[in-house]
């Protein structure tokens, strides 16, 4: 073997099968994005309850779910940043212990105004953690299964809100809504010295910083244990990087259009997920005349119906193509929106109309994280995914008030979900053109243009 061989580290990722110390790194990703999701549908499960307890009308619960929204935001623009430039390990490490505590800390609120606070900083750890974690999954995965990759370690989001919503239905009638709260603090906790000693950090943001070898090539031994010795060095292919660093290039003229389409499509999404988590519960509850445990169930199953849209997005998206794909689903959200909005005289049928809303709606804004992390190159992959995660949150955070102003009008389910139809158009509109811009960047870069590390 020549011991002075070069490994391009993307080329023998996307030549070569996932391996069990990727399969790992899914995994971690996963759990990563599950306590997020647990974390963040918490406000949603336990607001009715809150609203009874502390005489709380519908507008004054709009700050309560939104203000983790808004940490979700300012945590994601922040954080994208920091992990382009620091790493996505030391990132992740430092939100998974940020909001564990301070979710514990919300349990003992003693106002709404104090709430309010505590879920704020609350979602400045929540919104470091899920997009990269979905970052650091995709830098280990190849480009042939990179979408599915990611959608499976998406999936946690939906299974830990699923897990949030069961654990609702128990845990409040019989042991108070603060419960909730500890659990989904405590658990980041206990898993955090896992993550400490097992997390790695990402093998390709590593060679494009000129980290040292003896980094690069602990990790790159345990992906190719064959190929590495002492005297290997590494390349990654060289992107753009103007002197504005990771930030002007997701927002150079060559990636701006593409970056705004994300933008858009992304809020859209996460109104219509996070006005569907955050107010269906209170929505069956009152609308449809559900008790507390039956309008936490819907959502738990709403919920469930995630993880199978989200695999099923990402697995079709490295089939037949992510403009193909994206656009469709969106289309298909917004007459499984209308369909919710007609079923409120039947449990059955509403669970059901419910899990395949979130079959769509978690299938679109994870299949959106994949996109993301395609189309901007290492040196600005996480800014340009957090980026899309902190704007899209704006989408979230106006969910809140527009869910409010909405039951404020006394708008039934079906006129809500009648109107989701017209936002699900647009989002159509540009994720279609956002793929079509993007597939006219994809260049292939000549082998001369390396970027090298000994």
């Amino acid at each position: 073997m020549d011991q002075q061989k070069s490994i391009d580290v993307r080329e023998w990722i996307d030549a070569n099968p996932v391996g069990r110390f990727q399969r790992w790194v899914v995994f971690f990703g996963f759990l990563i994005i599950a306590l997020d999701g647990f974390d963040v549908a918490i406000m949603g499960f336990i607001a009715p309850q809150l609203k009874t307890e502390w005489g709380l009308g519908p507008h004054a619960l709009g700050p309560v779910l939104s203000a983790a929204l808004i940490g979700l935001a300012v945590g994601a623009l922040t954080a994208g940043p920091l992990a382009d430039r620091y790493g996505r390990r030391i990132v992740l490490l430092c939100s998974v212990c940020l909001f564990g505590v301070l979710t514990i800390a919300t349990a003992f609120a003693p106002d709404v105004q104090s709430l309010v606070v505590l879920r704020f900083l609350t979602g400045l750890g929540l919104g470091a953690a899920m997009p990269n974690a979905s970052i650091l999954v995709s830098e280990y995965a190849p480009t042939r299964s990179r979408s599915f990759l990611i959608t499976v370690a998406f999936c946690g989001f939906s299974l830990g809100a699923a897990v949030g919503g069961f654990a609702s239905a128990w845990m409040i009638p019989n042991l108070g809504w603060q419960s909730v709260l500890v659990m989904g603090g405590v658990l980041p906790l206990v898993v955090l010295p896992v993550l400490y000693f097992k997390l790695p950090e990402s093998v390709t943001f590593l060679v494009s910083q000129r980290a040292a070898p003896e980094r690069i090539r602990a990790i790159m031994k345990r992906l190719a244990p064959d190929l590495v010795t002492a005297h290997t060095t590494f390349l990654l292919p060289r992107a753009d990087k103007p002197a504005a660093g990771a930030i002007g290039l997701v927002l150079s003229r060559r990636y701006l259009f593409g970056t705004l389409m994300l933008w858009v499509g992304y809020i859209i999404a996460l109104f219509m997920v996070y006005l569907f988590s955050g107010w269906l519960p209170t929505l069956i509850k009152e609308v449809g005349q559900y008790s507390v445990a039956d309008a936490a169930v819907v959502t738990a199953i709403f919920q469930i119906g995630g993880p199978a849209g989200a695999i099923f997005v990402g697995w079709a998206m490295d089939r037949w193509g992510k403009r193909n794909v994206l656009t469709l689903t969106f289309l298909g959200c917004g007459l499984a929106i209308f369909a919710i909005g007609q079923s409120t005289g039947h449990f059955v049928l509403l669970c059901a109309v419910a899990c395949l809303v979130g079959f769509g709606l978690n299938g679109v804004s994870v299949g959106m994280n994949a996109l993301a992390a395609s189309y901007y190159p290492t040196q600005a992959r996480a800014t340009g995914a957090s980026w899309m995660s902190g704007v899209g949150r704006i989408g979230a955070v106006l969910s809140a008030f527009a869910g409010a102003q909405m039951l404020g009008l006394g708008w039934s389910l079906a006129e809500i979900c009648m109107t989701m139809l017209i936002p699900a158009g647009i989002a159509a509109l540009a994720i279609y053109c956002q793929c079509q811009h993007g597939s006219r960047l994809a260049a292939p870069l000549k082998p001369a243009e390396k970027v090298a590390l000994s």
